[in-house]
């Protein structure tokens, strides 16, 4: 059974910084894809950004120059660190694998504001 969890979610003031990190764990092969969605308040989940196992990357508009997206393939991992953070990047983010099928994080809680 293949599980993701997520942590370094929280609260931060606008321009500050925050590190997700989402492991893989469980039985699988290699990990394809693994990426990053949020989901705000009334609205739908969207990409933020996403990694192949090579590390080629998409980020989402909305954050690109301030999000940098990672993975560490020998410890089963992506990151998302978030810089200059804006009140319009609160929202619950997920994680995602894809491993033949796709996995989800159980999301962990982003909140700007001062």
């Amino acid at each position: 059974q293949v599980q993701l969890v997520e942590s370094g979610g929280g609260s931060v003031q606008p321009g500050g910084s925050l590190r997700l990190s989402c492991v893989v764990s469980g039985s699988f092969g290699t990990i394809g894809i693994m990426g990053w969605y949020r989901q705000a308040p009334g609205k739908q989940r969207s990409l933020v950004a996403q990694i192949t196992v090579n590390g080629v990357t998409n980020v989402a508009d909305s954050v690109k120059g301030r999000f940098t997206i990672s993975r560490d393939n020998a410890k089963s991992t992506v990151y998302l660190q978030m810089n200059s953070l804006k009140p319009e990047d609160t929202a619950v983010y997920y994680c995602y694998a894809i491993i033949l099928d796709t996995y989800w994080g159980q999301g962990t809680q982003v909140t700007v504001s001062s």
